[in-house]
Order: C-alpha cells, then sequence, then structure tokens
C-alpha cells in the first residue's frame, strides 16, 4: 500500500503576503534556501514515495512549465487541478476526487508555505498503525493564544477538539498544515468552498476518526517576509545539525565568518567580504568587497556592491544593493530593484523594476 501513496499539495491564493516577491512569481515557485518552495516538498514527498498531486494553481501555466521538469527529474507523475472559484482548504481535495479516492490508498494533504523536517514516512506509518481516517501533524508553539490548539483524548492520540485562539491555557499543539487521510474522507466533502479546519476535522474528531502525531524539530510558516527569514534561519540551523554539505565550508570560503551559511556554486564573492551567520547567497550572485552580510537571503542575479551591509533583508532577482548602502529591518526588494550607493533602507517593500534614490528611515512601500 505505501507505493501508492499520493499527495495534494495546495498552492492557491495570490502570495499577497509574500509581495513583492509574488508579482514576479507564484509563491510555491520563489526560492527557499535556493530551490522553489514546492521542490522541497516534491524531494521529500519522493523518499515516501507518494505520487505528488498538485491542486489550487494560481498561475497554472507557469506552474505547470516548472512542475513538468521535476516530473522527468524525479521519476513522479503530477497532475494539475485547477480551480475555477477558490474552495478554501478542503474542497480541492472534493474537485481531484477521481485522482485522491481510486483506490483504498491514503493521500497526504499538504500547504505549500511551510517549511519543516518533512517526516512524510514517519507520517504515513504512524497513520497506517493507528487505522483512524485522518492524521494532523502538530507542531508545539510559545504562544498558542494566537492560533487554534489541538486537544487529544488524554493519553491518546485521538483527538478531543480544537480550541480558536484560546484566552487561557488550554495546550500548546498546534496544526501544522501537513495531514494524510484515507480515501473516506472524501465523503465528508463536496465540491463548494470548504474550510477543512473549520468544517471537516471538528467532525472527523466528533466521530474519533482524527489523531494527531508531534512534529520534531522547527516549523514555520513561511508566507510572509518576516516568517519567510525566520524559516531561513531555522532551516540552516537543521542543514548545520545534519551537517549537510550544502553548506558553506568557511575552509573554502574566505568570508564565511560564522555558520549556516549557503552559497550556491555559480556566486561570485569577494574574500574580503564578512559573512553570516543564517545567509542565503543564491545563483549568480556577486558580492563585492567589504561587504557585509547577516540573516539575509540574495536572490538569484542578486549584486552587492563594495563595502554594502545587509541584514534581516530579502534582494530580490538581479537587483543592486550600491556601494555603502545599508538595508535592513526586513526589506525585501522585488525583480531587478536598484538600491543607489549610500542609501539607507529601513523596512522598505520596493516593486519591481524600481530605482531607490533616497534614504527609507521607516518602514514604507515603494511602488
Amino acid at each position: 500500500m505505501p507505493g501508492d501513496l499520493k499527495a495534494l499539495i495546495l498552492v492557491g491564493g495570490f502570495g499577497t503576503r509574500l509581495r513583492p516577491l509574488t508579482l514576479t512569481y507564484p509563491k510555491p515557485l520563489v526560492p527557499f534556501a535556493n530551490k522553489a518552495i514546492i521542490l522541497h516538498l516534491v524531494e521529500n514527498l519522493v523518499k515516501a514515495r507518494p505520487l505528488p498531486r498538485t491542486a489550487r494553481v494560481p498561475r497554472p501555466e507557469v506552474m505547470i512549465a516548472v512542475l513538468k521538469q521535476y516530473e522527468e527529474k524525479y521519476g513522479i507523475t503530477i497532475t494539475f487541478s485547477v480551480e475555477n472559484e477558490p474552495l478554501g482548504t478542503a474542497g480541492p481535495l472534493a474537485l481531484a476526487r477521481d485522482v485522491l479516492g481510486k483506490d483504498d490508498a491514503p493521500f497526504f494533504v499538504l500547504n505549500s508555505d511551510v517549511t519543516c523536517s518533512y517526516p512524510f514516512e514517519e507520517l504515513r506509518d504512524f497513520h497506517l498503525a493507528h487505522g483512524g481516517e485522518g492524521t494532523i501533524m502538530v507542531t508545539k508553539v510559545d504562544e498558542p493564544s494566537k492560533y487554534g490548539v489541538v486537544l487529544t483524548v488524554p493519553g491518546q492520540s485521538t483527538i478531543d477538539r480544537f480550541v480558536e485562539k484560546p484566552k487561557e491555557y488550554v495546550g500548546n499543539r498546534i496544526n501544522a498544515g501537513i495531514y494524510i487521510f484515507n480515501p473516506s474522507v472524501l465523503d465528508r466533502i463536496e465540491v463548494k468552498p470548504t474550510s477543512i479546519e473549520s468544517e471537516i476535522f471538528p467532525a472527523m474528531a466528533n466521530d474519533r476518526q482524527l489523531h494527531s502525531m508531534d512534529l520534531e524539530g522547527f516549523w514555520m510558516d513561511i508566507g510572509q517576509p518576516k516568517d519567510y527569514l525566520t524559516g531561513t534561519c531555522l532551516y540552516l540551523s537543521h542543514l548545520t545539525s545534519k551537517k549537510s554539505p550544502e553548506l558553506a565550508d568557511p575552509a573554502k570560503h574566505d568570508a564565511v565568518v560564522s555558520g549556516n551559511v549557503l552559497i550556491h556554486p555559480t556566486a561570485t564573492v569577494d574574500p574580503t567580504a564578512v559573512i553570516g551567520p543564517n545567509v542565503v547567497v543564491g545563483p549568480n550572485c556577486i558580492v563585492g568587497k567589504g561587504v557585509r552580510l547577516q540573516r539575509c537571503v540574495l536572490l538569484d542575479g542578486a549584486r552587492i556592491k563594495d563595502h554594502a551591509f545587509v541584514q534581516s533583508s530579502i534582494i530580490g532577482w538581479s537587483s543592486s544593493v550600491g556601494k555603502w548602502a545599508r538595508v535592513e529591518g526586513t526589506t525585501v526588494l522585488g525583480d531587478d530593484v536598484n538600491i543607489k550607493d549610500e542609501i539607507f533602507c529601513n523596512g522598505a517593500s520596493v516593486l519591481p523594476h524600481k530605482s531607490v534614490g533616497t534614504s527609507i528611515l521607516e518602514p514604507a512601500i515603494v511602488m
């Protein structure tokens, strides 16, 4: 049975929280640690050998072109399910009923903008062992009052109920956006706008058919710039804990002064630069003399000119930061943005193809 597993990846919406990056690419194709966000899911699903299926494609022609390449590379089949109207988080399952319900094998349902260690094999085995209709992966958070909290029957994995944004502490486990279901769950859902969290899950819990599995390690919703940067730090720390060969070796990169740094092989980094911690340098980037990079991401073709400082920011595709410029405070530069020499940007969100010649001292959108 495990070899027949399928996966539905929810990639709907317009990525408004991650603008200006999503003005250039659909959110699932925005790079995260030098790979498209959705590619992290696909690669880890392949390890569990399901048959990935994507749904809720907002710009299908762009997504299809990229995902067809993944089909060939990983030897998998990807089917596209495109909504004519937004169907929420449950409706897409019913829309894909012909594929998801064609046999008795369980299937994954995944939100595309989550980063974690992706323990799909463990989730699959846990689900098959308890025999219930569905399993939600849950993660512990420090501030549960901002989320919907998952409460289980004492001493069991069976979910008892959900408490939305509790004012008093009732637990600290929340929905991590990673699920696995038996096809029978499709009998609960119609092809209409439906919320899986508020409509389907409570009914399953009432029937004692929904279980939870703790996600070990890190987790982050990377759907907005602040969290994208935090998620990058968590992911890079995870790579460090695994002693991943993907990470830049300080012995080979004079510029890397502290850990958790990814440098694409096609990037050019001056040895007098000072990089780290928590930095991703993407393909074809150029990092000049005396540049200082901390807790930031440079996307394909970005250029950081001599003695510039970039911290807690995302530098978009083919964008440039001028000499002696300073960019910080969760600044996000879209595609082909030019920051002039000696400019200070604090918390700016700059739309594609703009040039910034005046310092931005407070968070602002540059249109």
